[in-house]
């Protein structure tokens, strides 16, 4: 990526992590105290501690994002950021998938004012598999579930969190890929900004795969070059199918991964 973000505004009071608006049943995640592991019958005693829905703990995720994991991501990799979001949300971040960086380069290096209230989408059957890890992911990255299984977020939270005002960022390809290249993208992003008609704004990540691929717990040494680039937002357009604007969707990410391959030579 060719420059970083301009610099960023002086935080506002800082959001909570996901809310929970309306009333939680068996088959929705979220309840009054946050997201819950996806794997089993919702119970006290599997929910998310209060305390990640408090004010303090919004800021205390903006000073993990901004003043620890966005200076250890510069140590490990060259970031090269290329593009500004047109737009502040609410709406649906989508980019492509091959690295445990993907979810850190986002929300260190895109604005502050986009990250403030940006959801993170997790795969539910790894990072809410336990309560420790679950607390840790929704403390750093205010994360919420997805059923990898069923490929889609866990069922209302990720409209709640539309309506409640937040941005969501989601993998569509649903899992990090095994080989470095594109895999399909699924449908549920899309239909979430059918439903929803909120904006889509594709990221194409290239050199994440080399610096960190699947398998890998630390990036590679030499502080290898890792590049995002935003597009232009999309919106789907008037009687525009689910699949059809998946399609438009996935080459926009494509179009941008691609540049940034020819870029690096």
């Amino acid at each position: 990526m060719s420059a970083e973000p301009a610099p960023e505004p002086t935080p506002a009071p800082a959001a909570g992590p996901v809310p929970a608006s309306g009333r939680a049943s068996s088959a929705d995640p979220v309840t009054a105290s946050g997201p819950v592991p996806a794997s089993g019958p919702v119970t006290a005693s599997r929910r998310q501690p209060a305390w990640l829905e408090s004010r303090l703990a919004g800021l205390l995720r903006i000073v993990i994002q901004r003043g620890v994991l966005k200076p250890l991501v510069r140590y490990l990799v060259r970031v090269q950021v290329v593009g500004r979001p047109a737009v502040t949300g609410p709406m649906v971040v989508v980019a492509n998938h091959s690295s445990h960086l993907d979810a850190p380069l986002m929300v260190t290096f895109l604005p502050l004012a986009l990250t403030r209230r940006l959801a993170v989408g997790a795969a539910a059957d790894y990072f809410f598999d336990s309560k420790k890890r679950a607390i840790l992911t929704g403390l750093v990255f205010n994360a919420f579930p997805i059923d990898r299984g069923k490929n889609k977020p866990m069922r209302g939270t990720s409209g709640r969190l539309l309506d409640d005002g937040f941005s969501l960022l989601v993998f569509p390809e649903g899992t990090r890929s095994r080989d470095g290249l594109m895999g399909e993208f699924q449908l549920g992003a899309a239909a979430l900004c059918v439903s929803k008609a909120v904006p889509c704004l594709p990221i194409g990540i290239t050199g994440a795969y080399d610096a960190m691929p699947r398998g890998r717990n630390w990036p590679r040494p030499r502080r290898l070059p890792v590049r995002f680039a935003i597009g232009d937002p999309l919106t789907p357009g008037p009687g525009e199918s689910v699949p059809e604007f998946a399609a438009r969707m996935q080459a926009a990410v494509t179009a941008l991964h691609d540049q940034g391959v020819r870029d690096a030579g």
